[in-house]
């Protein structure tokens, strides 16, 4: 065969070679574009999902490829291509910069509302937990029992008995004070009422003491030993609501220090020492002081009781 034979069967196949590299290129590159175009959409619809923002579409759309024009060479098109490609990573990049943001924020959003709903849950739960079986049983202070006042038309009405007092049976009738001062009155019908066992009736009796006169020094005796009808009505969720609200409102009441020392009681019933420890420690920081040597003894035994550190 001749050097001429072979130049014609060598030729025409080198001819076909030569467009055939541009064209696989260009196959790659039109690979990466349809990938990269499959990619922002599906970015785009999490970033703007149907529907959202009243309907509002995303700004981004991928252009359509261009049309070679008749004798365009190959390389244009691949050129063209890549800026495709180019602009497909750039939006890319933007939408995986808002995502990652949206992202943090709803994180963020996320833990303000758990931090929230954690304080809520915190009081809701305490009404929410069953009643322990038996009522704490603590003896009152002196100045927990009312004194009568005397009136110069009659005689003075009974004083409330001291704790060590028997009770009256649940059934005795309750005697009415007057004394003159409504507010005191109010507070004795409740004394009388939680002192004759009579737990739901002195409730109510101690709630409107304390709505009623809600300046007198009365309230906090009745708020507090609101917490006490509760306690021993074997209630102490609502006792630790009604012992925390005296402390809450009316921290320089008389009983607020009283309440702090129930309310550790309550929540060691409520199987939450390490909580009672916390009341405990707030009763010694805030009334430093001024707590009297038994209830400083009351303390260190709820301290040990409670196991605190």
């Amino acid at each position: 065969m001749t050097s001429r034979s072979v130049l014609r069967l060598i030729l025409p196949a080198t001819t076909l070679l030569v467009p055939a590299l541009p064209a696989a290129a260009q196959s790659n590159v039109e690979g990466r574009v349809a990938r990269l175009e499959g990619e922002m959409r599906a970015v785009q619809r999490k970033v703007f999902p149907a529907g959202a923002a009243g309907g509002l579409q995303p700004d981004i759309v991928a252009a359509a490829p261009p049309v070679d024009g008749p004798g365009s060479p190959a390389s244009s098109a691949i050129v063209d291509l890549t800026q495709r490609v180019t602009s497909l990573e750039q939006q890319m990049a933007t939408l995986t910069g808002q995502t990652e943001q949206n992202g943090y924020q709803l994180r963020v959003l996320r833990e303000q509302f758990e931090a929230y709903k954690r304080s809520t849950d915190a009081r809701l739960a305490a009404a929410a937990t069953a009643p322990a079986p038996s009522p704490i049983a603590g003896a009152l202070e002196e100045s927990d029992v009312p004194a009568a006042r005397p009136a110069p038309t009659r005689p003075a009405p009974a004083a409330e008995r001291p704790a060590t007092t028997p009770a009256r049976a649940p059934t005795a009738a309750i005697d009415r004070p007057a004394t003159g001062d409504p507010a005191e009155d109010s507070y004795l019908v409740g004394y009388r009422l939680w002192e004759a066992k009579r737990y739901p009736e002195a409730q109510a009796a101690l709630k409107k003491t304390v709505a009623d006169y809600p300046k007198s020094r009365r309230a906090s005796y009745a708020q507090n030993l609101l917490g006490r009808a509760y306690l021993d009505d074997g209630k102490p969720s609502l006792a630790s609501m009604a012992f925390y609200d005296n402390y809450k409102k009316m921290p320089d009441g008389e009983r607020a220090p009283d309440s702090l020392l129930y309310l550790g009681q309550a929540l060691q019933r409520l199987n939450k020492p390490a909580d009672a420890c916390k009341v405990y420690d707030e009763l010694t920081d805030v009334y430093a002081g001024k707590l009297s040597a038994t209830m400083q003894a009351d303390v260190a035994k709820g301290r040990t009781a409670a196991k605190c550190k």
